[in-house]
């Protein structure tokens, strides 16, 4: 394969994962918006059918490839999938992402400074931007975001966070999720056990699930794992930014949201300030 056909692929591939990843806020918010379906058997649904993509896939590997999963990491994973799905009950899915997003890049910021690790003055400020976007979103008025489902998405974002600290180093992406996947339905599916009494479905929304589950989420992580290793760092964490401007595109084109200027002022805030974090931590490296 020739040099400029595999960037244009490296390319189409990043796109193709991005989306995918905004896919997951726009899917669920759409099947808990405007079908039956419960948060709990979203989630079910949701692990059952990224387990069953990603076991198959395993499947058809080549060999000689090592890696597991892990009960730990599938708490984690969990977590991150159950507060995602009822964050949404009440959140567009512009702002459920925002604030996913920034609760990530929080706990992985975090956990440098916890294990000793100093921020240049760039990655301060941004540090202090992107957590003054935030509490501007939070902040009252008529489009700040319900408190309870705004704390759902921060407790995902901050599981989410620790999935993928656990996740460095574990072995092949692709195996280790798909050992996490497993586990973490299994988890689901004895949540969904609990709620039995409550929980509901229809058609349309174990479809979005299934889609969320088996697309934007299984191989949505498979893509984005083989596309990952020609990406500097940098590049990886600063195309991540797009994800929560594809979603609010996604929210506005699927359903009808409304941006306010609130959000707009937030969001420029917090990902302008993850942005500088980045920059600034490549910049101190080098």
């Amino acid at each position: 394969m020739s040099p400029q056909v595999s960037s244009v692929r490296i390319a189409l591939f990043t796109v193709v994962t991005m989306i995918a990843f905004a896919g997951n806020s726009v899917l669920c918010r759409m099947a808990l918006k405007h079908t039956t379906i419960d948060a709990a058997t979203f989630t079910s649904i949701r692990l059952v059918s990224g387990a069953v993509v990603l076991g198959l896939i395993v499947r058809f590997a080549r060999a000689g490839r090592t890696g597991a999963g892990n009960w730990w990491s599938a708490l984690a994973l969990f977590a991150y999938a159950a507060g995602f799905s009822l964050a949404y009950v009440s959140l567009s899915a512009a702002t459920g992402a925002l604030l996913l997003f920034g609760s990530v890049q929080a706990t992985m910021i975090g956990r440098g400074l916890w294990m000793g690790e100093r921020l240049a003055r760039l990655q301060w400020l941004g540090l202090v931007l992107a957590l003054a976007g935030l509490v501007g979103l939070m902040l009252p008025g008529l489009s700040a975001p319900p408190l309870f489902g705004a704390a759902l998405m921060l407790v995902a974002g901050f599981a989410w966070g620790v999935y993928s600290l656990r996740g460095k180093g574990a072995g092949d992406p692709t195996l280790v999720t798909a050992g996490n996947f497993w586990r973490a339905a299994v988890l689901a599916l004895v949540l969904s056990g609990l709620m039995r009494d409550s929980l509901n479905w229809d058609v349309d929304g174990v479809a979005y699930a299934i889609a969320s589950g088996a697309l934007t989420s299984g191989l949505g992580y498979v893509i984005w794992y083989s596309v990952l290793p020609a990406l500097k760092a940098t590049q990886a964490a600063t195309l991540q930014l797009s994800v929560p401007v594809l979603a609010t595109l996604g929210g506005v084109a699927f359903l009808g949201e409304v941006v306010t200027m609130q959000f707009v002022f937030a969001s420029i805030a917090a990902l302008g300030g993850i942005a500088l974090g980045i920059w600034g931590k490549s910049a101190s490296a080098a």
